[in-house]
C-alpha cells in the first residue's frame, strides 16, 4: 500500500478529506494516505512541501502560485474550493482602529511572509489605493492562535483570516471585524510536489477520484452543518451562511485564471516574472 501523506489547513473546508480517511475511502484504492494539519498556513506549507515533509497539500491559490515562481518544485493539479476565501479585517476589541482606512500605515499581523495574511494584506491595500511600499508593515504571530494572543497585547494592528473560522473570537470580544476582503480567484488548490507526481502520477490521480467523489455531494450529507458546528466550534447559522456561499470542484485552474492570479502578483510586486502555464499545472 502507497503512502502519501497530505498537508492542509485545520478548517472546515478540509472536512471532505476527515470524512474520506475516516470511512478508509482512499485504503479501499490501495492508498495510505495521511493528513497533517498546518495551523500556520500556506507558508508553513509551502516550506513543508519545499523540504518533502509532505507529498501533496490543500493550499491557498495565490500563495503556491508565488512560491512555485520561486522555487517550489510543486504543480497545482486541481482547485479544491472555487469560491474565493473571505478574509476577515480583524483588530483587537479595545482597539482604536473602526474602519480599513485607519489601518494604513499601521501593522498586519500575518503568520509568516509568503502565507496567504501577508498576500492577501498586499491586495487588500491595492484595493484601498495604499501606497504598497510604505502603507505596509508587517509582524509575524504564526498562525490564529498567535493573533488571538498578540493582538490584544498591541503586537500587530490587524489581522487577516477566514472571516468564519474567526467568528467565534468576535463572538467571544477578542476580536472586531472590520472589513472583508475575497479574494479575486478560487481559493484553494491541491498541488503535488514533480517528484512525487514524476512516480506516481496514477495514484494521484486516484486521489483526486476519490475526494471529487466525496465533495461532489458533499452539501447534501445528512446532518453536515451539525458536523461543522460540532468540530469546529461555529454557530449553525454561521455554518449555513457559509455552506451557501462556499463551493468545492473538480476541475482543473483555467489558465484565464491562472493569468489572472500571476498578473496580479507582478502588480503587487510579489513576483519578479510571469511563468508559463506548464510549469505552474499538471494536466492528467
Amino acid at each position: 500500500m502507497k503512502k502519501f501523506i497530505i498537508g492542509g489547513v485545520p478548517e472546515h473546508f478540509n472536512l471532505p478529506w476527515y470524512l474520506g480517511l475516516r470511512d478508509k475511502k482512499f485504503q479501499e484504492k490501495d492508498i495510505n494516505l495521511r493528513w497533517k494539519d498546518f495551523p500556520g498556513g500556506t507558508g508553513e506549507m509551502n516550506q513543508a512541501l519545499r523540504d518533502k515533509e509532505i507529498d501533496m497539500a490543500v493550499i491557498l491559490t495565490e500563495g503556491i502560485v508565488r512560491d512555485i515562481i520561486h522555487g517550489n518544485q510543486s504543480s497545482i493539479v486541481q482547485v479544491f474550493v472555487e469560491s474565493p476565501l473571505l478574509w476577515g479585517i480583524h483588530v483587537a476589541t479595545d482597539s482604536e482602529f473602526e474602519e480599513i482606512s485607519d489601518l494604513k500605515g499601521t501593522a498586519a499581523a500575518i503568520s509568516r511572509y509568503g502565507s496567504g495574511s501577508h498576500l492577501m494584506a498586499y491586495v487588500n491595500a491595492e484595493n484601498h489605493d495604499w501606497d504598497l511600499q510604505n502603507d505596509l508593515n508587517f509582524t509575524e504571530i504564526k498562525d490564529l492562535e498567535g493573533a488571538i494572543e498578540s493582538l490584544p497585547n498591541g503586537e500587530g494592528d490587524y489581522f487577516m483570516w477566514e472571516k468564519f473560522m474567526t467568528k467565534p473570537y468576535v463572538d467571544n470580544g477578542t476580536f472586531r471585524l472590520v472589513g472583508v476582503s475575497p479574494t479575486p480567484w478560487p481559493s484553494f488548490v491541491i498541488v503535488v510536489r514533480n517528484e512525487v507526481l514524476k512516480e506516481n502520477a496514477e495514484i494521484v490521480k486516484t486521489i483526486l477520484e476519490v475526494i471529487n467523489h466525496i465533495t461532489i455531494d458533499f452539501k447534501n450529507l445528512p446532518s453536515v452543518a451539525e458536523m461543522i458546528a460540532n468540530r469546529y466550534g461555529q454557530e449553525l447559522e454561521d455554518v449555513n451562511e457559509w455552506l451557501s456561499l462556499t463551493h468545492w470542484s473538480q476541475k482543473q485552474l483555467s489558465e484565464k485564471t491562472l493569468e489572472k492570479v500571476q498578473d496580479q502578483l507582478l502588480k503587487l510586486g510579489l513576483i519578479e516574472d510571469k511563468l508559463p502555464t506548464d510549469q505552474l499545472l499538471h494536466n492528467f
